[in-house]
């Protein structure tokens, strides 16, 4: 009996320690966070660039995150963000450095 009840104390001590460890944990993202080789974008840039027009432009190449677009690719402001810009190439809709044109998210 004895066994019993230091068996179910355990237990219950250690779910308690569960949720409270759960509780304290708070993730906001707001501002871009940078992994090792991707930055995850804010969504409403994604949306902006999903809701555009732009006619796609061949590219040779892979299109991959890191990638650089050169010149004479024209890249599109997004805005209210103007470390931003898009462009589409190659079918695929890229969000782009503008400072470095770098690719640094492909949305599928």
């Amino acid at each position: 009996m004895r066994n019993t009840l230091i068996l179910a104390g355990a237990a219950a001590l250690m779910t308690l320690s569960a949720s409270a460890n759960a509780q304290e944990t708070v993730i906001i993202q707001q501002a871009p966070v940078a992994t090792q080789s991707t930055i995850v974008v804010p969504a409403p840039i994604e949306t902006y660039v999903l809701q555009r027009e732009v006619r796609s432009v061949p590219y040779e190449g892979d299109v991959v995150i890191g990638r650089v677009i050169e010149d004479p690719v024209e890249l599109y402001p997004v805005e209210g963000y103007e470390n931003y810009s898009y462009t589409v190439v190659n079918e695929r809709r890229v969000i782009v450095d503008p400072q470095t044109r770098e690719i640094i998210q492909i949305i599928e």
